[in-house]
Parts: C-alpha cells; structure tokens; sequence
C-alpha cells in the first residue's frame, strides 16, 4: 500500500487550471483499482492519495502520469506502508481475501 503526498509548488491559479485533467487522472486509477481514495490537504497546500498493491515501481509510473507531475505543479512524496490494523468498516480493503 502506498501514501502519495502532493506538495504544491505552484500558485492556486495553476492548480485550479490543471484540476479538471488532475481529475480525470485520479478517475482513471479509481477504475482500474490503484487509487482507494484521494483529498485536499488542510490548509490547502497539496494533497493525498492512497494507493493499493504492493509494486512500486507501477506507483512511480502512475505518478508520471498525473499532470499535476507533467505541469511541474506540485512534487511528490511515495510512502510504502504494510496496513498491520484498521478499523473493521475497512475489512474489504485490508482484510486477507480467502
């Protein structure tokens, strides 16, 4: 499981204008079941996603592709974590499948 951490290093002019195509980016790895979920940091100085599976490798790759990467709009922070607890509403994503 990774955490992707976006620092903004542009101004809010240039991140409203690449959010739509940001948007569609993070629909499109919703539908192939990279991206578990995604949101605004508070304040709102970048943002944060969680992304499943275990090859990071593929994380970097999908990474590259976001145009807030290609606009040089924020940079990127890839944190691999192996989930040991959660709270049992989460059972479907962490839980091991038999």
């Amino acid at each position: 499981m990774f955490l992707i951490l976006l620092k903004y290093k542009a101004s809010l002019d240039a991140v409203e204008r690449y959010l739509p195509e940001h948007k569609a980016f993070l629909e499109t790895y919703y539908g192939q079941g990279l991206f578990l979920l995604s949101g605004r940091k508070v304040p709102r100085n970048g943002g944060v996603i969680l992304a499943a599976g275990s090859d990071r490798e593929l994380v970097e790759e999908t990474v590259r592709q976001d145009p807030f990467y290609k606009h040089e709009i924020a940079d990127y922070e890839i944190v691999e974590f192996e989930p040991t607890g959660w709270d049992e509403r989460l059972n479907s994503v962490f839980a091991p499948h038999s």
